[in-house]
């Protein structure tokens, strides 16, 4: 597979934006782990393949089990996430797949019980931030794996 266009190459003042903006989500009341689970969950979602494998690398060299990896596209059968997992879960997947009907209260309500206000506006620019990582990387066929040097994922040993 061939990238069709390097949009760093060719909008690096907007990729420069988005990455700013990308690490001031790094900085929120979101913890890591979950950042993780999220940015892999979203990544799934979207068929982005080379957000997954990037989000997958850097779970692991944060530490994430492999195991929870392995079961993160059936997190609602798995025994292997905590409540606050399993509600910025379900977030993640209304807003990555937007009913026609928007959110339903249901969804917010439970997500209202296991994460703050201010958590649930910071976990939903994490989400809107990497459903429109994935937009770029699937919209351009950015290639799997090809980063990986420059942003230290071969440290995760996986190939």
């Amino acid at each position: 597979m061939t990238q069709r266009v390097n949009y760093l190459e060719q909008s690096p003042e907007l990729f420069k934006k988005f990455v700013e903006f990308l690490n001031a989500i790094k900085e929120s009341s979101i913890e890591e782990s979950i950042r993780d689970l999220v940015s892999i969950r979203t990544s799934q979602l979207n068929g982005c393949a080379f957000c997954l494998d990037m989000h997958v690398k850097q779970a692991k060299i944060h530490g994430e089990r492999e195991l929870r990896l392995y079961h993160l596209a059936a997190w609602r059968d798995s025994t292997l996430f905590i409540p606050r997992e399993r509600a910025a879960l379900a977030w993640t997947e209304v807003l990555t797949k937007l009913p026609d009907l928007g959110v339903p209260d249901d969804i917010f309500d439970r997500v209202r019980t296991q994460l703050s206000e201010k958590e649930i506006s910071d976990l939903t620019f994490l989400v809107m931030s990497t459903n429109a990582w994935s937009r770029l990387n699937v919209a351009f066929k950015s290639v799997p794996g090809s980063s990986d040097k420059v942003f230290g994922l071969d440290k995760a040993k996986l190939s």
